[in-house]
């Protein structure tokens, strides 16, 4: 097992999704309007996601987005970009936090983890 996998808290899932940036923010009201990004979504945590993307996006901002499973749940989530680490061409691979995600919507993560082992 790699350190990066010991150091997660929380079991990362395989996931493909598609979501769309057209605004990052900070909290002190600083807001980058028109990104017009788009990024693929590659793995999911009850704690964030990862994804790569061919935009330059900053570490610590804030953007929105709607996460859909393929089992037909989904919620809407506040996330902050964490780190970007490898590049592959050019695409970066980013870690992003949800931030104050519910209780219950966790429990979508983990009832998509359960979706995903066979019978």
């Amino acid at each position: 097992m790699d350190n990066n996998q010991e150091r997660r808290k929380n079991k990362r899932l395989p996931i493909e999704l598609r979501l769309e940036i057209d605004e990052i923010f900070k909290q002190d009201n600083v807001i980058v309007s028109n990104i017009g990004a788009s990024i693929s979504v590659y793995d999911i945590s009850r704690s964030g996601i990862g994804f790569v993307s061919q935009a330059d996006l900053p570490i610590g901002y804030y953007f929105r987005g709607n996460i859909n499973f393929s089992n037909g749940d989904f919620f809407r989530v506040v996330i902050q970009i964490v780190r970007v680490g490898r590049e592959e061409g050019n695409l970066k691979a980013y870690g992003a936090e949800f931030v104050g995600l519910a209780p219950f919507l966790a429990d979508k993560v983990d009832h998509y983890e359960r979706s995903l082992k066979p019978e």
